[in-house]
């Protein structure tokens, strides 16, 4: 498990999330490198999850996110959104893009 191994960067990115949005507490988190996604609603075994927060990360132009049709910039900039009912995807980018994105999936509040 990479908590066991990386307990700093887990403490790191808890920290972060506290940072950007002092009243969030997830359990999940999930780290993308270049990931551009096609629009898109989340599924899977999150089903029911809370509302995410996602931050872009990184030295790249472009690559903001979409949300039911409405850009949203999200480099070094938190956005909460429910990614289980808006439709999202990922603008195109140039450069190194990093996408960290907390959530608290059903049954894990």
């Amino acid at each position: 498990h990479a908590n066991a191994e990386l307990p700093g960067l887990l403490d790191a990115l808890l920290r972060l999330e506290q940072t950007l949005c002092p009243h969030r507490a997830s359990t999940t988190i999930t780290v993308n490198r270049h990931a551009e996604f096609r629009p898109h609603r989340d599924s899977g075994a999150g089903a029911g999850q809370s509302t995410s927060l996602i931050v872009g990360l990184g030295d790249y132009v472009g690559g903001a996110l979409m949300v039911e049709g409405e850009l949203r910039d999200i480099r070094y900039k938190g956005l909460e959104f429910d990614g289980w009912r808006q439709l999202h995807w990922t603008r195109p980018f140039r450069g190194e893009r990093y996408s960290l994105v907390w959530y608290t999936p059903q049954g894990l509040e």
